[in-house]
């Protein structure tokens, strides 16, 4: 099978393999520890920690190693909270955000906090001037996704985030997506905190972290706890850690010409789809907020699940959506946030290239569309 889920999760790379076993069998230890091996874990960490921080030019004390990118929002969102100056109960976040922010403002809405979700404008981005006149004297924590994970719009990240130092409000934003793909150096002075996680640059899942400004003084959501500077609870995953960081390495390094790659892979795939292009919409923004291995289309006429399947079918994995969000058999986030009609939701299709994706895929995969579109003319969504 032709693997383009990619924004999904990502295969394990083998030399991050091979990192993760020889730190399983050799650092095995505690990093809490006060022996020896214990000691030599704590070494490994606080190397990972480093080569992190310097591949995303930070002071690696902000850095704080998690489960993923969804504990990491969570962590971050209530780190900002307790840290917050004006101790308002305002918050200002984005219809699409990943499910693991929601389901924090969730609960935070039941504490009594105020939440205002902004939408996207057309161009699948968030509307400065609506996010200024959303701010209020309370407003303190604004939560944006840098790259939604659905269709690649990249926020405006530095603007947004002059807008909240000016109103001393704090600013959390998911680099899930965004970590390994873009240089994140420009944009990280203007965020508060973000997180990241492993498994969508070819490490392994179930390790993450949070960059937290060490300006910014934060109380622990868990009582007594020890680990990660009180962070988090649990044992510290140091093969993952070593995993990752490996990871990281490799695609921090080939970032220039996997763009490049991506670019043309996005021009075939729509070239290749010009013969039913009367029928596709393509939410997209242009250069330079658009990550161009992120393609997120619907096809009028064509339920994006029957799509998915029909694709499958054929050897072809795509997705329709988040795939957090797909558990909840509910329309992608991203088609809400855009303010598109139900049935217009329902015919989103996701597809994202990666480092093994090639010319011959994404032909293979843009002809498999025509002809699935012109065989099948009449599956129309009800």
């Amino acid at each position: 099978m032709i693997y383009f889920d990619y924004a999904a999760t990502t295969p394990l790379d083998p030399e991050a393999a091979e990192v993760y076993l020889q730190a399983s069998t050799h650092y095995f230890g505690n990093a809490s520890s006060l022996h020896d091996i214990g000691s030599q874990a704590a070494l490994l960490l606080d190397n990972c920690r480093t080569e992190l921080g310097k591949l995303l030019g930070v002071d690696s004390r902000g850095l704080y190693f998690t489960s993923g990118g969804s504990e990491g929002n969570f962590l971050a969102i209530e780190a900002l909270l307790s840290a917050s100056n004006k101790k308002g109960n305002h918050i200002i976040s984005g219809i699409a955000e990943h499910s693991s922010v929601h389901g924090v403002l969730k609960r935070l809405e039941k504490n009594g906090y105020d939440v205002t979700l902004l939408p996207f404008g057309s161009n699948g981005t968030i509307n400065l001037d609506q996010l200024k006149h959303a701010m209020k004297p309370e407003t303190s924590l604004v939560i944006i996704q840098h790259i939604n994970s659905e269709i690649g719009t990249i926020q405006p990240i530095e603007a947004i985030g002059k807008l909240c130092k000016e109103h001393d409000i704090y600013f959390h934003s998911d680099f899930v997506q965004s970590f390994g793909k873009i240089d994140l150096r420009s944009v990280i002075p203007y965020v508060s905190s973000f997180s990241f996680s492993g498994h969508k640059i070819y490490g392994p899942k179930g390790i993450g972290g949070v960059y937290l400004d060490p300006q910014i003084v934060w109380q622990s959501f868990f009582p007594d706890t020890s680990h990660e500077k009180g962070f988090r609870p649990g044992t510290v995953n140091i093969p993952a850690i070593a995993a990752m960081t490996a990871a990281a390495q490799k695609t921090f390094a080939s970032l220039p010409e996997e763009r490049n790659k991506f670019i043309q892979l996005r021009k075939s795939l729509l070239e290749t789809l010009s013969p039913i292009m009367n029928r596709v919409k393509i939410f997209q923004a242009k250069d330079p907020y658009q990550l161009p291995n992120i393609v997120g289309l619907s096809i009028s006429g064509i339920e994006g699940q029957w799509m998915m399947l029909e694709c499958n079918r054929l050897g072809l994995a795509i997705s329709t959506g988040s795939a957090c969000q797909l558990g909840m058999q509910t329309p992608a986030k991203v088609t809400e946030a855009l303010g598109v009609t139900n049935n217009e939701a329902k015919e989103f299709i996701r597809i994202s290239f990666g480092q093994s994706t090639t010319q011959e895929d994404v032909l293979k995969l843009g002809k498999a569309i025509v002809r699935i579109v012109k065989e099948f003319a009449g599956a129309v969504v009800k």
